[in-house]
């Protein structure tokens, strides 16, 4: 389930979970996970602060918010394990605008497991077909990466333009992903 909720006196909870794409800062309300991120944490913070959304460490959560964390944690290192495709943890889009809401919404339906398209092919699926620049500033500000999946947009030759955690997080994802042979 994907809510957009108003963040107006919101509380999150932040933790920091090391995995194999590097560490991600992740955040939760009591009902969904509303940031998944590479980057300092400091980043993160200041992003929910301008989004009207107040933090807390994880340890100072509600039960609720650490219910959220710990299944968030355990679906990502399942899929970093290959031992899951796809995320069930509840997803806030909070804390992205209008089109990049609509943009990274679109992708697990247009680029399933194990697929790639082009920030020119997603843009044609939005209806926005000069939009492919766009598109990519959207999925930059992605604010749950890995579990909304914007690694598997790559550049029309299927060259590896730009991602949040960096090229070799997006590589590792990729080949994560890759079918068998």
């Amino acid at each position: 389930m994907r809510t957009n909720s108003d963040p107006a006196g919101t509380t999150a909870a932040v933790t920091v979970h090391s995995t194999p794409v590097g560490p991600l800062v992740l955040a939760a309300t009591d009902d969904a996970l509303v940031l998944c991120c590479y980057g300092p944490p400091e980043h993160a913070l200041e992003r929910m602060s301008r989004a009207g959304t107040d933090t807390v460490q994880e340890s100072e959560g509600t039960a609720a918010q650490r219910k959220v964390l710990d299944e968030a944690r355990g679906q990502i290192d399942a899929y970093l394990g290959g031992r899951r495709r796809d995320f069930t943890v509840p997803m806030d889009l909070r804390l992205a605008t209008p089109f990049s809401r609509q943009t990274v919404l679109k992708l697990d339906e247009f680029v399933p497991y194990g697929r790639t398209a082009s920030y020119a092919q997603l843009a044609e699926a939005l209806d926005r077909p000069r939009a492919a620049r766009a598109v990519g500033t959207a999925l930059g500000a992605n604010p749950l990466c890995v579990v909304l999946p914007c690694h598997r947009i790559v550049g029309s030759t299927g060259s590896l333009n730009g991602y949040a955690g960096g090229l070799e997080a997006k590589r590792y994802l990729l080949a994560l992903e890759a079918p068998e042979e």
